[in-house]
């Protein structure tokens, strides 16, 4: 933007929140100052944020018919949206400009029904996902989908970029436990899609358009989301391997028998290392990689049984582990990791077909050798899903801030491997902003076009979230 299109806009954002203020006083807004700096970020983002600069203005609506007002409101004056769940994403589709309006859901958090005979719940984006799981306990039920950060992160946050998490292998990523959505459109209009049953096949299929659209295409309100049946019994199983080689090849051991894990992660060794480092763990002692999984359900003690002798057979050292360490070892894999302090470094999110991990790990060597940086992964094993770590040392005078090129080129090429053996650039965080370069790798020009063509039927002045997914 040149300086008087940025001015104008600026104005255009504080005749908004005037208008608010005067048309809808029962929605709480934040004019753009300092104080509103948080809301610049999401948590891909936040290592860039200058804690000085104005954010942008805030509004908090705490009812669908609010969301129509600001959006209309926004629409009327040539201001963009930026939807925000709580924040946690990891690819910038929730980062905002301060001549933008950021819409928070986080007072759109209640828990409307929970019916256990249809196996459904009804929430507001808001709604934390482990608060709703807390809910739900009594009832019996659980909501499947996991994220990493479920303690976190939001309903819909985790819906505006399908997100996925640890329990994936058995139960899907949240596209398979949503069933009916509530939206609001850039012309403040509400639409309701899906069906509450299970079957529904009138009409496209609009829930899955909007799972995973990063809030391009419009706000969500309300979900319909699929319950399960809390398990009656879990059981967490380690297998460590003497390599990562190793411990990659056996993980076909898993899919090969008839055990269906809720959970399998798997860990090389840099990682291992680094989660010894970080939180004083011990991993590394027990081998150089490790398979974890969480078994769940009837017959907990046959699937222990069958799995532990397909892994063993396939050179593993295998160990059915207590509760008290099961629980500390999935803790490990959610919060043990730490991130470089000394050193440049990206984050991944690259999927392939189960079959083919082991080449995701085989091709680390090459890499590293090529660019001069080094590289790990932790993966959700059971749907291929890695999260790659690549760092470079920065030494004595490095500015964090100017990372050397060599380091986004490793980071693209370890993506063109993916690509190359089937996979994806991104299997749950979201293309954002961070992305979309990589995401022009895998999507046809004509793809990208079809893709455009229906934000464009859908928002035709590019109001919600611009510049993000696509």
């Amino acid at each position: 933007m040149t300086t008087t299109q940025t001015e104008a806009a600026t104005r255009a954002v504080e005749k908004l929140v005037l208008a608010l203020a005067e048309k809808h006083p029962e929605v709480e807004v934040w004019r753009a100052s300092a104080l509103t700096n948080h809301y610049l970020h999401d948590a891909a983002t936040a290592k860039s944020a200058v804690p000085s600069q104005a954010g942008p203005a805030v509004a908090f609506p705490a009812t669908a018919g609010q969301v129509q007002a600001v959006v209309r409101a926004a629409a009327a004056h040539g201001v963009t949206v930026v939807p925000r769940g709580a924040g946690s994403g990891l690819s910038g589709g929730a980062s905002a400009h301060p001549d933008q309006l950021v819409l928070s859901t986080e007072r759109l958090n209640r828990i409307v029904e929970v019916s256990p005979l249809d196996g459904v719940a009804v929430v507001e984006p808001g709604v934390i996902n482990a608060d709703l799981n807390a809910h739900l306990e009594p009832s019996g039920l659980f909501y499947a989908p996991d994220p990493a950060s479920f303690e976190i992160s939001s309903i819909g946050g985790n819906i505006a970029t399908n997100a996925g998490g640890l329990r994936c292998a058995k139960y899907g990523v949240t596209r398979e436990s949503v069933l009916a959505l509530d939206v609001v459109l850039a012309d403040g209009s509400l639409i309701s899609v899906g069906h509450r049953s299970i079957k529904g096949v009138t009409g496209l299929d609009l829930v899955s358009l909007f799972v995973g659209s990063e809030g391009i295409l419009g706000i969500v309100v309300r979900a319909t989301v699929r319950l399960h049946p809390i398990p009656v019994a879990r059981r967490t199983l380690t297998a460590f391997f003497d390599s990562t080689a190793d411990g990659a090849a056996g993980l076909s051991a898993i899919t090969l028998s008839p055990v269906r894990p809720a959970a399998i992660e798997f860990f090389d060794t840099p990682t291992l290392e680094n989660i010894d480092e970080y939180s004083a763990s011990g991993l590394r002692d027990r081998g150089a990689a490790l398979i974890l999984v969480e078994l769940d359900g009837y017959g907990i003690d046959e699937q222990a049984a069958d799995l532990t002798a397909a892994l063993t057979r396939s050179g593993g050292r295998v160990t059915v582990e207590s509760d008290s360490e099961g629980v500390r070892l999935w803790g490990l894999r959610r919060h043990g990791r730490g991130l470089p302090q000394d050193q440049w470094f990206i984050g991944e999110d690259i999927a392939v077909p189960k079959s083919q991990l082991p080449k995701v790990y085989e091709a680390f060597p090459a890499l590293e050798a090529r660019f001069g940086v080094k590289i790990s992964a932790v993966s959700h094993a059971g749907d291929g899903n890695l999260h790659p770590l690549i760092t470079l040392d920065r030494g004595p005078g490095g500015d964090p801030a100017r990372p050397p090129a060599a380091l986004q080129e490793a980071a693209t090429e370890l993506v063109r491997v993916a690509l190359a053996l089937g996979g994806t650039v991104t299997g749950e965080h979201g293309v954002g902003t961070i992305k979309r370069d990589w995401a022009a790798l895998e999507l046809s020009a004509r793809s990208r076009d079809a893709q455009h063509a229906i934000k464009a039927a859908l928002d035709p002045r590019q109001l919600l979230n611009p510049g993000k997914a696509i």
